[in-house]
């Protein structure tokens, strides 16, 4: 049971003396170099971890997507990773601009057979780790201070002495002084530089120092000011890169790594879509797109979206949430009435100005840069407006209705969505557009054949129209097409309209380019009725949207006398 007051059992996490921090006034202006541990981190998280074929599959989609530093895996953890990662190697499937990276606990047998494990590698990282925070000293070693340095300093001195063994191997470290976010600041530092003072880095050779969140215990500021104040007390600050490895126990991990960045690391480390333990790891996908929204090349490719989704589910058997930025289903999603309108008029926005810039209404990067289709991103229910649905029909079907016609159209999506409480596809709403404009099935009323002539002004409009099966001619005048169709309509069939609003617009382009017209009619007693007309030829199409209000009116007054 919850605790009415949590302060009894839980304290806050304490502030970092930084009264003069530079990190909030910063900008991120380039990519950071990327490590994933999907193979290592994110796969001893899995109830069932990869196989080698998933293992392979998963190694070649990060080599795919562009990441140039990957930890493959724990060697000395058993005879699967060991395998895979020799094999690895001895196949020549590593890529000669990526460079793989094993973890290994700071225990000699451990670490040398991490470095067996490796063996005719052209170049690899090697990661030791030990933990330094207070509760792991005392709860999980019982040791001091002085003790857990000389951890560090011992396992700096084994993989020095590893590396000499197999010179043709290009070597590099990296160091963590594990439960970096819980530990005291200068405990932390005092570890990195005694590891330091063995490996000797240079600013051309320098060792990676990780300082990773592996439990998230505060707020990401206070990450941030960890990250900036290690940054300025560390000598030789050219010689390290400082590496961020944050965790999403509270739901920061993204911003931990982002306000980590700002507040001066170089690196970070992190799984695609934040696999992990517990909450999982920093979410590398989020961090490089949100990057890319700024205006920041990540130096990732993510232009294949669906299928980094699909090899990632397979591989680590667990779904990737609808809700997930950028990745899931439904994040170009509108459901909304009022968003979906904002959506498409941003859209039409967009393609009528010169400026390149991205400005869309709650779409915060272009779909298509990340292979999605603009179709998903406006969907139809209960909750939709006039907007989505004019936005699927046009996305679908090519037709830009007129902004009243998206009106009366919508309130029947509304019925339809309401009486089946479900989201309606595009076939659907398709389907109820044909049967509400009469395109579709028995219509009363039905084009046979035309002519019209007379000049400008003075158009006669001569036809065969077809009422409920037997054919009629009919023929009227005008001031146009359209006027001479009304005419005809009223004199020959005693139909009363009169035009209140006519739009058209051709569908597709080239030789395949059809013709959509729209009339909005008034009945001699008040109503408003709209039809529509589809063909290749544009007068045509006008001749048969004037009939599609005929048949509309018809079918009503069969309903209601159906009703009745």
């Amino acid at each position: 049971m919850m605790l009415i007051d949590p302060s009894r059992k839980y304290r806050p996490f304490p502030q970092v003396d930084l009264p003069d921090r530079q990190w909030p006034s910063r900008t991120i202006t380039k990519p950071p170099r990327w490590l994933s541990t999907d193979m290592r981190d994110g796969n001893q998280a899995l109830i069932d971890p990869m196989d080698t074929e998933k293992k392979t599959r998963f190694f070649e989609l990060l080599t795919r997507i562009g990441l140039k530093e990957i930890e493959v895996g724990f060697p000395s953890a058993g005879a699967t990773e060991f395998d895979f990662i020799s094999g690895l190697v001895r196949s020549g499937r590593i890529p000669d601009d990526v460079i793989v990276q094993v973890l290994t606990q700071a225990r000699r047998d451990l670490i040398e057979r991490t470095f067996e494990s490796l063996q005719g590698a052209k170049q690899a990282i090697v990661h030791v780790y030990n933990a330094v925070s207070p509760a792991w000293r005392r709860i999980v070693f019982n040791m001091d201070r002085p003790q857990i340095k000389d951890i560090a300093i011992n396992a700096a001195k084994i993989i020095r002495d590893e590396a000499a063994k197999q010179p043709n191997t290009d070597w590099s470290f990296e160091y963590s002084p594990e439960t970096f976010s819980t530990a005291e600041l200068d405990f932390s530092l005092e570890c990195c530089e005694a590891v330091m003072d063995i490996l000797r880095p240079t600013p051309e050779k320098p060792l990676i120092l990780n300082l990773p969140a592996t439990v998230e215990a505060a707020t990401p500021n206070i990450y941030a000011d960890q990250i900036e104040w290690f940054c300025r007390h560390i000598r030789d600050r050219d010689s390290v890169v400082i590496s961020l490895h944050p965790h999403n126990d509270r739901g920061t991990g993204v911003a931990a790594a982002e306000l980590g960045l700002l507040a001066g690391a170089d690196r970070v480390e992190g799984c695609l879509f934040g696999n992990g333990e517990r909450t999982g790891n920093c979410d590398l996908v989020t961090v490089a797109l949100n990057m890319y929204t700024q205006g920041v090349a990540p130096g990732l490719d993510f232009s294949n979206m669906e299928e980094v989704v699909q090899t990632v589910t397979y591989c680590n058997q667990l779904p990737v949430h609808p809700r997930h930025p950028y990745a899931g289903d439904l994040v170009f999603t509108a459901f909304s009435g009022s968003h979906q309108d904002a959506i498409k008029k941003g859209f039409a926005a967009q393609e009528q100005r010169n400026d390149e810039y991205w400005d869309v209404p709650y779409l915060p990067i272009d779909p298509a840069d990340i292979g999605c289709s603009y179709e998903a991103v406006i969907r139809v229910n209960s909750q939709s407006g006039k907007g989505g649905v004019a936005w699927v029909l046009q996305q679908d079907k090519g037709l830009k209705l007129p902004k009243r016609m998206q009106g009366d159209f919508s309130k029947v999506v509304q019925d339809m969505a309401d009486s089946s409480s479900r989201e309606l596809h595009a076939s659907d709403i398709w389907d109820a557009f044909e049967q509400h404009y009469c395109l579709t099935g028995p219509q009363p009323y039905s084009l046979v054949d035309y002519f019209e002539s007379g000049p400008a002004g003075q158009r006669v409009f001569t036809g065969k129209i077809a009422h409920n099966g037997e054919e009629r001619s009919i023929s009227g005048r005008g001031n146009g097409l359209i006027s001479s169709v009304l005419s005809a309509l009223r004199e020959e069939l005693g139909i009363g309209l009169d035009v209140v609003d006519y739009s058209e617009h051709a569908i597709g382009t080239g030789r395949d380019v059809h013709a959509a017209a729209y009339v909005e009619c008034r009945t001699d007693d008040g109503h408003t009725v709209f039809g529509v007309g589809l063909d290749e030829d544009i007068a045509t199409a006008s001749v048969q949207a004037v009939l599609s209000v005929a048949n509309g009116l018809e079918r009503r007054v069969l309903t209601s006398a159906s009703a009745a």
